[in-house]
């Protein structure tokens, strides 16, 4: 039951913290801005977030079963630096993506949109990376969909007065030392004593 908890609490910091100042917090904040209808929006964020990581999650439990343990030590702690690097990098929307499917409602804009949007995205990488890393993709991919929803709600709710209060770099820069721990402590050996 700890070790649940332990992936639900990692996973929902590291993407609340990675997602904002990212494009689908961006994309978010168009949304809102364009609509004025935010349940449909958080709906639309939380359906296509639920789906986008259930599938991330379930490619990285497949990699973890058919990887050896040397091998996927390896994966994870490289790759987990890497988003360390990458977080850090900061995110712009294209306009494809605020333009897509107008004609099927606040809704499905919002699901298509961020479906799309979270394709290659940082936090569906890091959720295929965290679900290969804890045995619970369950967890996992409720904490991820959880942080998206922590990063994002405020933003369809609250919109652009907000964008301009948080500390982007300094959130992008928590988000990169816990990344980047997590890359340490796995290529160390030292996750598995603690639970990483």
């Amino acid at each position: 039951m700890i070790a649940l908890l332990h992936a639900l609490a990692v996973s929902t910091g590291v993407v609340a913290l990675a997602e904002i100042g990212d494009k689908t917090q961006l994309l978010a904040f168009v949304l809102a801005a364009r609509f004025r209808r935010p349940w449909p929006i958080i709906i639309g964020i939380f359906a296509a977030t639920i789906l986008n990581h259930a599938l991330a999650g379930a490619l990285g439990g497949w990699i973890s079963a058919v990887v050896s343990p040397q091998v996927m030590r390896w994966i994870l702690g490289l790759g987990f630096l890497a988003m360390a690097v990458w977080i850090l990098i900061p995110d712009k929307i294209d306009d494809d993506e605020t333009n897509v499917a107008q004609r099927y409602g606040v809704f499905g804009t919002t699901f298509v949109a961020f479906f799309l949007a979270e394709m290659g995205d940082k936090t569906q990488i890091a959720t295929v990376g965290l679900a290969a890393h804890y045995a619970s993709t369950v967890a996992v991919v409720a904490g991820t969909t959880l942080g998206m929803l922590i990063a994002n709600v405020p933003a369809v709710i609250i919109g652009d007065r907000l964008a301009g209060r948080i500390p982007m770099k300094l959130m992008h820069g928590i988000a990169a030392v816990l990344f980047a721990a997590l890359g340490i402590a796995t290529l160390t050996g030292l996750g598995a004593r603690f639970g990483f």
